[in-house]
């Protein structure tokens, strides 16, 4: 069945993979990017693109507001908007701190706001969010304070919402994936085991199953992608 999704950062490298591919299963696709417009191919198979710094709360709640008055039927929202630093505790002051609670965690808490009680009023409705493993395997977070204080308030409001939206057929997912396969990635870890990381293919098929028809039915706060070597070819 075809479906009106909401996806954040739609110009990324993982977030044009998933734009392609819920457009490919013939879903109604509204892409809020940054500064950086999703290609020209893709803006053929979209339904709408808006640019919007999502770490602005009264410009994002202007967008949902129009996109849910232009789009009733929306009904699902991908979360990837985000970003990342290195930093252990010493290193992290309040700026490091600040940044990255915006990029990874008020970015989403902007858009799910203003969603949920839409939501509410449809009777339906599913949250995808991206997780990352030093958030839930704390042993990682070592050197990645930041990223993972502000990845672990990603989790924490899934099953808040998860919790809230029960009776009202609402649920929130979080994908924690390996270190994510991508040009950037590869080229700042040029030593590391490419098989094991994930690819933004596999992320994007995951997604589109948790919104299928039969994803719909499942109850799992946490897909956690990783932990599995693969051939590179």
């Amino acid at each position: 069945m075809s479906r009106t999704i909401l996806v954040t950062g739609a110009s990324g490298n993982l977030g044009k993979d998933v734009v392609r591919h819920l457009a490919t299963e013939g879903h109604q696709v509204i892409a809020l990017t940054g500064s950086h417009k999703v290609s020209k191919e893709l803006d053929k198979i979209i339904s709408f693109q808006i640019p919007v710094d999502l770490g602005n709360q009264s410009e994002s709640a202007k967008t949902i507001e129009n996109i849910i008055r232009l789009y009733p039927q929306l009904d699902a929202a991908v979360l990837l908007a985000g970003g990342f630093e290195m930093g252990n505790i010493k290193d992290t002051d309040e700026s490091l701190l600040d940044k990255q609670i915006t990029l990874n965690f008020k970015t989403a808490w902007f858009v799910i706001q203003p969603l949920l009680t839409h939501f509410k009023e449809l009777g339906r409705g599913q949250f995808i969010l991206m997780g990352a493993k030093p958030a839930i395997n704390l042993s990682e977070s070592v050197n990645k304070v930041a990223y993972a204080l502000s990845k672990s308030l990603v989790v924490s409001l899934a099953e808040i919402i998860n919790a809230e939206g029960k009776d009202a057929g609402i649920t929130a997912s979080v994908i924690v994936p390996e270190v994510i396969d991508t040009p950037q990635n590869r080229k700042d870890m040029p030593d590391a085991d490419f098989a094991r990381w994930v690819k933004t293919s596999t992320i994007s098929d995951i997604i589109t199953f948790i919104l299928s028809d039969a994803g719909r039915w499942l109850r799992q706060p946490v897909y956690k992608a990783y932990n599995r070597k693969v051939s590179s070819e």
